[in-house]
């Protein structure tokens, strides 16, 4: 029940951010707006205030803005208050509202997580290893590490960061507080080859450490807040494109990397379980990768309508209806793929079928 609920909520704040932005500048430009829909199919519960009917849909996998002629149609002319009687950039901000919402979400969560304060691991010393070079250099557990050649440390992230990217094999220099007694202990990094988030080969430096048991709770100010909420966007949109590049060249494998429904519905829920700050940083995740995705110039997504419109200020002029109509198919059925691939890709990931027999057998 609370994967459900968890799952429900931060689709519906996804929606709503990424639909309001269409409906805001929809507005702005003098659009009418007839439907504003959070979800698809049956409608659950709906009002309607001026020219605008507002939906709650009962499939909460979507939602969408109708505005007045906004589909090309043969033969008729666009009215006042039309989508298409607007100019293309008018239009062009319309669609890239949505997208550009949900980042704005996403600063807004991540810096409310830096603000709110997060648990982390101190960088204090939970075991050391006999095979590896912290050992014979005297460092021991319980030991707290508080710089490494100068730079201050003070999460085990930080700490972490700093020794892998250690690989000129020449020691380094740990500010270590044992008991209160400061100690400076010379380590030289054993240089290991390892693999990186995308599966590339790489070099890192290791001396042997894993972290305690000690947490902190970690706050920033709230300028400071905004500046790491935005640097986090920043971080997660370069990771994430590089990871889609990585899945179209085949470099990346698609089955391991993509997650449908089911996925979200799954590691919502085990973020909420966690509690309400890790529930804020899954949404601020899913916010980003949502507007990466609207943006892919596939028709049916929003990057698809900009395509159009960036055809249309070649041209001169839009494509033929026709023309249109054959790209939203192919566009649409490709989403189709997508979805039905990352479906069943859950289903053999998270070994749905397996479980299901086995409850049906304890029934």
């Amino acid at each position: 029940m609370l994967s459900l609920i968890a799952f429900v909520f931060v689709l519906g704040v996804l929606v709503l951010a990424h639909e309001y932005g269409h409906f805001l500048f929809a507005k702005l430009f003098g659009v009418r707006v007839e439907v504003f829909s959070i979800g698809f199919g049956r409608t659950l519960a709906s009002f309607k205030r001026g020219d605008t009917e507002y939906r709650i849909g009962a499939v909460p996998l979507g939602g969408y803005v109708k505005m007045s002629g906004e589909n090309p149609e043969q033969g008729r002319a666009a009215e006042t208050g039309d989508f298409l009687s607007k100019p293309v950039y008018q239009r062009a901000a319309i669609i890239l509202a949505g997208p550009v919402f949900n980042y704005g979400l996403a600063i807004i969560l991540f810096s409310l997580v830096f603000f709110l304060g997060f648990a982390a691991l101190t960088a204090t010393v939970g075991s050391v290893s006999d095979e590896f070079p912290a050992k014979a250099a005297g460092v021991q557990p319980g030991d707290r590490v508080l710089a490494i050649n100068g730079q201050a440390v003070s999460l085990w992230d930080e700490l972490s960061s700093v020794i892998h990217q250690q690989t000129s094999g020449q020691p380094v220099d740990l500010l270590i507080d044992r008991h209160g007694e400061r100690l400076t202990i010379a380590v030289t990094p054993r240089v290991v080859d390892d693999r990186n988030l995308f599966g590339e080969p790489v070099k890192v430096g290791l001396i042997g450490i894993t972290p305690g048991q000690d947490i902190t709770r970690v706050r920033y100010g709230p300028g400071e807040s905004m500046r790491r909420g935005v640097a986090k966007v920043v971080e997660i949109t370069g990771v994430t494109l590089k990871a889609f590049g990585r899945m179209f060249t085949g470099r990346m494998s698609l089955k391991e990397s993509l997650h449908g429904p089911i996925g979200i519905f799954k590691y919502t829920g085990e973020a909420a379980r966690l509690g309400f700050t890790a529930l804020l940083q899954m949404m601020a995740l899913l916010s980003v990768s949502l507007a990466i995705i609207n943006l892919f110039p596939i028709p049916v997504l929003d990057g698809g309508h900009l395509l159009f419109l960036a055809v249309e200020k070649a041209r001169g002029r839009p494509l033929s209806v026709r023309s249109q109509e054959i790209a939203t198919r192919i566009g649409f059925s490709l989403l189709i793929l997508v979805m039905v691939f990352t479906m069943y890709n859950d289903i053999i990931r998270f070994k749905l079928v397996e479980q299901a027999m086995q409850w049906w057998q304890r029934k």
